[in-house]
């Protein structure tokens, strides 16, 4: 009977390990898929995230081009204005002296050009 009891509790010994090592894989396997759920759900949380924090930026940058439009609006019809007199200027003495404006604007002309094909020898 002792080898027969020493038989039963070494099949018991390897039913029980077989049953352990099927619950450790078993408990392995709900782990992975857990992580891999919870890794899943972190992504998703991240990218949306990011979709809103793109969003907020690009809500930010619009604003501030608008509000960038209207403070250069007076500076451009300030701008405007004064190349608008600063031509009426022009002409205004190009008429008086037509021959001094057309003298002076050969002046400048001629030193441009010496000017650049001075830079274009080096």
């Amino acid at each position: 009977m002792p080898a027969e009891t020493m038989t039963n509790a070494v099949d018991e010994a390897a039913e029980a390990q077989t049953s352990a090592k099927n619950a450790a894989q078993n408990a392995a396997k709900a782990a992975m898929e857990s992580g891999q759920r919870s890794f899943a759900e972190a992504l998703n949380v991240a990218e949306r995230s990011l979709n809103d924090a793109s969003k907020r930026v690009e809500k930010v940058l619009r604003e501030g081009v608008e509000a960038l439009k209207v403070q250069t609006q007076s500076y451009r019809e300030n701008a405007g204005a004064q190349f608008d007199e600063a031509q009426q200027y022009v002409v205004a003495r190009v008429k008086e002296r037509p021959v001094t404006a057309t003298l002076a604007g050969l002046g400048v002309g001629l030193l441009l050009g010496l000017l650049l094909a001075g830079r274009n020898n080096k």
